[in-house]
């Protein structure tokens, strides 16, 4: 399982305006701000852009400012993998250490989506044990027996929320290396992707190399 929530890109001007600075070419922009003060990419600069996406990583530096911020829940698994993208993204994650306390342990709370009948149930008593485990600690907190078995049994496919910073470079190598991955969440987020503004134009760009 995962879910892509509060998406937003940014600096699509700024990108754009720098791109063009290496030959002085500020005056064929057909970019411009509509009377409610929002940026819009003109035909010339999408153009511009996607010229210099095709042409390589040398080239297309100005995709390294096109930001974008989203909240992404998923397993712990999948934040492993993730976590391989470390150049030009950042994230801050949800607390398992200081809030794995703060809600009663539910089988929503993980990954588990492609389970089978055994695999459900093996995962059912397992929240079950956490969730007893939870309530001690609440009713204990000075013993840290049950915080410590909540926190070393607690599975990989227990979902996180973080909220990640990246660019349009990352998003590039993300997409080109996980599109066809075994994993349905890389297809989740690769499909994600494809949603942002250019993604054809300025994302989608290998197969022209």
């Amino acid at each position: 399982m995962l879910k892509v929530e509060r998406d937003q890109v940014m600096n699509l001007d700024n990108a754009i305006r720098g791109a063009r600075n290496p030959m002085n070419s500020w005056a064929k922009s057909d970019s411009y701000y509509d009377t409610d003060g929002h940026f819009v990419l003109g035909a010339a600069d999408l153009d511009f852009g996607h010229r210099l996406a095709v042409a390589g990583s040398d080239h297309r530096k100005f995709l390294r400012q096109v930001f974008v911020s989203v909240d992404i829940t998923a397993p712990l698994y999948w934040w492993k993998e993730f976590d391989t993208y470390k150049v030009g993204t950042v994230a801050n994650s949800t607390s398992t250490m200081h809030k794995i306390h703060a809600k009663a342990f539910e089988r929503d709370d993980f990954s588990h989506d492609r389970l089978d009948e055994g695999g459900l149930a093996a995962l059912d008593a397992l929240v079950s044990y956490l969730e007893c485990e939870r309530q001690k600690f609440v009713a204990h907190k000075e013993d840290r027996q049950s915080w410590h078995n909540m926190i070393q049994l607690l599975p990989s496919s227990y979902n996180q929320m973080r909220t990640v910073t990246m660019n349009y470079e990352n998003l590039i190598n993300i997409y080109y290396a996980r599109r066809t991955h075994k994993l349905a969440e890389w297809h989740t987020l690769c499909d994600w992707i494809l949603t942002l503004p250019y993604a054809k134009e300025w994302i989608c760009i290998k197969d022209e190399q």
